[in-house]
């Protein structure tokens, strides 16, 4: 007996390493294609109608399933979006280790949320969705931290809206996480699995 089945081929929308890394860890068999979708413009779009931030996230993780998905309808394509906020402010990732560092300044001594969004496409049309709503609230951090933590994770935290890697020693950051690990990584594992289930793509 094997935990998945043949068909139909699951494809990640995404170029996350971490994504790619929770569901090998999980055992599952799938193909990474990142999907080339302008994030920036359908943002702006989505702030300029008004959308809450969850609403925005499952826009982006629905674009990108979609993009994928049309290119190849037989398979089943999850698309992924995570957006920060803090403050009711909106967070993109940050483009260089200074701007890391101003995202770290920012969140310091404050809570924030990251809507997490997840889209499944198959067969021309949006099977799927899902949002989570992870709440980390950083401790107040020096300058002297930020700069030794920035140092020690380097240009890995480029990946991420808020500049840290839970999964390494971005951890320290922090005084409360509150919500499944693998969502604040960005792909919210449990409800993914269970839906895959009910899709027959594994086994129950």
């Amino acid at each position: 007996m094997t935990l998945q089945a043949a068909e139909p081929r699951l494809v990640l929308a995404s170029g996350s390493a971490s994504r790619r890394a929770l569901l090998t860890a999980a055992g599952l068999r799938f193909e990474a294609r990142p999907a080339a979708v302008d994030e920036a413009e359908l943002k702006l779009a989505a702030q300029a109608e008004g959308l809450p931030a969850g609403d925005a996230a499952l826009l982006l993780a629905a674009a990108k399933a979609e993009r994928v998905g049309r290119r190849d309808p037989e398979t089943l394509v999850i698309g992924c979006d995570q957006l920060l906020v803090c403050d009711g402010a909106w967070f993109d990732k940050p483009e260089d280790m200074a701007g890391a560092a101003e995202h770290l300044r920012a969140l310091s001594g404050r809570a924030h949320v990251l809507e997490t969004a997840t889209v499944a496409w198959r067969g021309g049309r949006q099977v799927w969705q899902h949002l989570e709503r992870p709440r980390l609230t950083m401790r107040p951090l020096s300058e002297a931290f930020i700069a030794a933590y920035l140092a020690l994770d380097g240009e890995a935290v480029l990946g991420s809206v808020g500049a840290y890697r839970l999964e390494g020693p971005g951890v320290q950051l922090f005084d409360r996480i509150e919500g499944e690990h693998s969502a604040i990584l960005g792909l919210p594992l449990l409800p993914l699995l269970g839906f895959l289930r009910q899709h027959g793509v594994l086994a129950g």
